[in-house]
């Protein structure tokens, strides 16, 4: 199918054709049945599985690596960006996008975003519980991020999949404020304000803090233990009952936007380090293990429930997945006509990934529905693959879950569009031969 497809597109070409035929959500339905919906799978999914950078030559401006970046405070300076690059206007929302490309055999990056918008503060809402699952699982070995590792009665994996889906898996009641509570009070505060700062992200923007919980009160594991039998390993936690990091929602210094207002830069920024945890080294967290990433992203051990996958992986809603289609369909004209899963599996031949977890909500402090969008995807197409993280926010003039459904059509539309222009301008100087080897491997 991957090569039918391809000489489709290249007999069809890239002219103008009429908008994708992924049906449209009216605005007062949306929150119900598109953010609060079940995630596609990839008609190949495994968990992991994911390089699909594309090679650009090695003297190409438009990426740096992180070599050439560094790591200490004015990286982001030293970086390839254009931060005008997607023409959406800021009054549609908020666009960030780390396209990823290997340069020299090196993982690179190349930063784009819409009107300057990406160091805009504005309510994560629920994309930031990956911070706290994080923040926690790097203070702890990696002998407590297997699939087997307990918390209380709980598997792990069951809870970050809880987290993300907001389902009931195994013992884990789908409860995702009190799982991502107690991982925020596990790590405290400071430090994951830190972690945005001088011990990570160094995003040289000092408004940007994670001094928030969620909800009314945290998971409280019965015993108080992580257990993981297949390493022989126990370890006894009590989090702290009060955090002197914490502070309260309008705090003196905390302003409209809480206590943790996050940027599109900076939540994309801290996805994409854990994407390319294995493949640059130069920007890995210190005390984080890869089996704890495999937690977050794909609940490596999660038990078995309505969707085969966990993790991000299992992330509710269908809004990336509707975007990036519709960017396919204009993209690929033989795909028009398609539903949203055949776009995704016969443009990558069953082999997308999108790790995703979304935010949504009416706000009572802007009145104003908010939804924010934070993915890390895999694109392994026939004429280059693409991989790229992407923050995206945007919001509505109406505080009610109308407005929620009104942001996320804003979102929606922003995704599209953002995809569409990777997938339009792709780098310079595609590398055929790994491209093709790429895709042979896959037919």
């Amino acid at each position: 199918m991957i090569k039918q497809l391809l000489f489709s597109v290249l007999a069809l070409g890239q002219g103008n054709y009429h908008s994708p035929s992924i049906e449209t959500i009216p605005a007062e339905d949306y929150y119900q049945q598109v953010i609060s919906a079940l995630p596609l799978l990839p008609q190949n999914y495994q968990p992991g599985g994911f390089d699909c950078a594309t090679t650009v030559a090695a003297d190409d401006p438009n990426y740096q690596t992180s070599a050439a970046m560094g790591t200490e405070l004015g990286w982001l300076e030293k970086s390839a960006h254009d931060w005008y690059y997607f023409p959406s206007s800021a009054t549609e929302g908020k666009v960030l996008a780390i396209d990823f490309a290997y340069k020299n055999q090196q993982l690179s990056y190349r930063y784009l975003a819409n009107e300057a918008t990406h160091t805009e503060l504005f309510e994560p809402w629920s994309s930031s519980k990956i911070m706290a699952f994080i923040g926690a699982m790097s203070k702890l070995s990696a002998d407590f991020a297997q699939p087997d590792t307990l918390v209380g009665q709980l598997r792990v994996a069951d809870i970050i999949t809880s987290i993300h889906s907001y389902q009931a898996i195994g013992g884990a009641n789908g409860d995702s404020n009190a799982y991502a509570y107690y991982f925020a009070n596990l790590a405290g505060r400071d430090y994951l304000t830190a972690l945005l700062h001088h011990a990570w992200l160094n995003s040289g923007q000092p408004q940007v803090k994670f001094r928030g919980a969620y909800g009314p009160a945290a998971y409280a594991p019965e015993p108080p233990r992580w257990l993981t039998a297949s390493r022989n390993q126990q370890l006894l936690l009590n989090p702290p009952s009060s955090d002197p990091g914490m502070l309260g929602y309008r705090c003196d210094e905390c302003g409209l936007t809480g206590n943790k207002p996050m940027t599109t830069l900076v939540l994309a920024e801290f996805l994409k380090r854990l994407a390319s945890y294995q493949r640059d080294p130069l920007t890995r967290l210190d005390g984080l293990s890869q089996p704890a990433i495999d937690l977050l992203f794909f609940g490596v051990g999660h038990s078995l429930h309505e969707i085969a996958a966990g993790g991000m992986m299992a992330g509710a809603s269908l809004t990336p997945h509707r975007a990036i289609a519709a960017a396919l369909q204009e993209h690929y004209p033989v795909l028009r006509g398609l539903s949203v899963q055949a776009t995704l599996d016969q443009a990558s031949n069953g082999n997308w990934r999108i790790l995703h977890k979304l935010g949504a909500g009416p706000s009572e402090t802007r009145n104003s529905g908010e939804v924010v969008a934070l993915m890390h995807v895999c694109l392994p197409l026939p004429d280059g693959s693409r991989e790229f993280t992407m923050a995206v926010q945007a919001s509505s003039d109406q505080q009610d879950y109308t407005g929620v459904g009104e942001a996320g059509l804003k979102v929606e539309q922003l995704i599209r569009q953002a995809t569409l222009q990777l997938l339009r301008q792709p780098p310079l100087k595609v590398n055929a031969d790994k491209v093709n080897a790429t895709h042979a491997q896959s037919l």
